[in-house]
């Protein structure tokens, strides 16, 4: 059995991820505009890493999420410094 905690975490991490993504390629500028495949494809992998983050670390629920959405900020924030 599922707590709802738990399902509304990894929803927020959804969307965190499509939020940074889809930011990180905006703030490009490209006339064409953001790649949905690439879009998509960023947000798979912010997702993943900050389920890694929110899985094994070990504290409590809401320290746990915030630590992984602060995961995706910072790999995001990283990409665009990078580029």
């Amino acid at each position: 059995m599922q707590f709802p905690a738990r399902k509304t975490s990894l929803l927020l991490l959804g969307i965190t991820a499509l939020a940074s993504s889809r930011t990180l390629f905006f703030l490009f500028h490209d006339p064409e505009g953001p790649n949905l495949l690439i879009v998509m494809v960023l947000a798979v992998v912010l997702y993943i890493s900050s389920f890694i983050v929110w899985r094994f670390i070990p504290a409590t629920t809401a320290k746990k999420l915030l630590l992984a959405i602060c995961t995706q900020v910072v790999i995001v924030a990283a990409l665009y410094t990078i580029s």
